[in-house]
């Protein structure tokens, strides 16, 4: 008779550890990839709700905050490992198990968590949102990728520079390989510049401040937050950058209006068209595309100390009472009206100054923007041109004779820079206008690098801002 082998006894199941930081991490990029939500809008409330329920402290914020970024930064690298990690296509994976993949690449390779608590972590993570059968999955594929560290991996994964240099630096930085060649086309030069910019691209952006002339002062803020928190702009006048300890929703003038958050570049282009010169009336301001209202509300301020209106046009609603709220508190005059700039309301010649900063595809604020290089498409470019021909002919029409437009962008792109405007003063998609340039750098004193001129290009990896563009054109006729 055969005697059978006592059985093991099963262990007992162990219900999986929820780990609040990881789990808001997941639910921000869930929110990215099914809603096509912003990670700068989505994780703002996110944290506020677990600071109230959940006890989270400053360094739990931090964490999830930079395990959003890291991973969304990071993701064109991160699917290229994975995917040399698994025997099937990319796409053939269900979209929550790539996300949890990705935070646990990010966590092994972009981040200095052990090793060991990296993978125990994202396994956890997973038997909680994706079940235990999915959790094996997903430790299979994170010990493989835990046996390398980023730059072995890069060697293996991305193409050798000499064969395909932009396939190459597309996986190596994490960027479409259409950006690449995009941006390596409006930076120009060598191999060093791309990939200087593609890294700043890549970096963490400081929190730029803007104190709002005749209601705060860069030296008051300074002063508020100390030494440890803060550090004066490089380039505005009106600029604080706060460094890792530093909280702008603390700040009183922050919270009152006399101060707000906006990348210097944007600080600059406002600026700049405030100082162009002018002969005769300079009395009334137009911002033609005024929402959120950042460039607006230092308009405003700049326009309240020459005793100058503004008024802010904005054509969503619900963007329009973001500029209102922006700009409350401002002491000279100023109107927020939800308007069309293609179809304006307001009288032909009417404005001494005029801003439009045109709806554009973003490429200039990948840093902030992360998610917003894999969502665009090449035919993207093309949708914008009407309307930012179309912004920028009725600036011309809004001006006066001898009064200065503004044509500004978030987008270093040919297609969404300068062909613009020698589109709309060459007459091409309307009627030409008369104008003549104003050459914008000087109004940019102290600043370096601004290209050839007349019109400025700003960039992250030379002067730590976005990738503005500004033009400026005085009409002639």
């Amino acid at each position: 008779m055969n005697e059978q082998a006592p059985r093991r006894p099963s262990k007992p199941y162990r219900r999986p550890k929820k780990d609040p930081v990881r789990l808001l991490a997941f639910e921000a990029l869930r929110a990215v990839d099914e809603r096509a939500a912003y990670a700068n809008l989505v994780l703002p409330p996110l944290l506020k709700k677990a600071r109230e329920n959940s006890g989270f402290e400053a360094r739990d914020a931090a964490l999830a905050t930079e395990l959003v970024y890291g991973t969304l930064r990071r993701q064109g690298t991160y699917d290229a490992i994975i995917s040399a990690c698994i025997d099937r296509p990319l796409r053939e994976v269900d979209p929550p198990v790539l996300d949890v993949l990705a935070l646990g690449a990010h966590q092994l390779l972009g981040t200095r968590i052990p090793t060991h608590a990296a993978v125990s972590a994202s396994v956890e993570l997973a038997r909680v949102v994706l079940g235990d059968g999915r959790a094996k999955f997903v430790n299979a594929v994170l010990r493989k990728i835990s046996r390398d560290d980023l730059d072995t991996w890069l060697q293996r994964v991305a193409p050798p520079y000499d064969e395909d240099a932009e396939d190459h630096l597309a996986v190596v930085h994490s960027h479409p390989r259409w950006v690449v060649s995009a941006l390596w086309d409006a930076l120009g030069g060598g191999r060093a510049g791309i990939e200087d910019l593609l890294e700043a691209d890549n970096e963490r952006p400081e929190v730029t401040l803007v104190a709002r002339p005749g209601r705060s002062t860069a030296e008051e803020l300074l002063d508020v937050l100390g030494e440890d928190s803060g550090l004066p702009g490089r380039w505005s006048p009106y600029a604080v950058r706060l460094t890792e300890g530093g909280e702008p929703g603390a700040l009183d003038a922050v919270r009152e209006g006399r101060a707000g958050v906006q990348d210097e570049g944007s600080q600059l282009v406002a600026i700049a068209l405030a100082n162009a010169p002018l002969e005769g009336s300079d009395t009334r301001w137009l911002d033609g595309c005024a929402g959120p209202g950042g460039k607006a509300a230092l308009l405003a301020a700049l326009a309240a100390g020459r005793g100058a209106a503004l008024l802010a046009a904005e054509k969503q609603p619900h963007r329009a009472r973001l500029v209102a709220r922006a700009l409350a508190g401002n002491p000279g005059p100023y109107q927020v009206i939800a308007a069309d700039g293609t179809r304006p309301p307001w009288i032909p010649g009417s404005f001494d100054r005029v801003l439009v900063d045109v709806p554009c595809t973003g490429l200039g604020a990948l840093r902030r923007r992360p998610e917003a290089r894999w969502r665009r498409r090449p035919e993207d470019l093309e949708g914008f041109a009407p309307l930012q021909r179309g912004l920028l002919r009725e600036a011309f029409h809004a001006v006066r004779v001898g009064g200065v437009v503004g044509y500004a962008t978030c987008s270093p792109h040919p297609a969404e820079t300068k062909a613009v405007v020698q589109d709309v003063l060459k007459g091409r998609g309307g009627p030409a206008v008369e104008a003549e340039w104003v050459d914008a750098r000087p109004l940019m004193p102290g600043v370096p690098a601004l290209g050839d001129g007349p019109d400025v290009q700003l960039w992250p990896h030379l002067h730590g801002t976005d990738a503005m563009y500004l033009a400026l054109l005085r009409r002639t006729g």
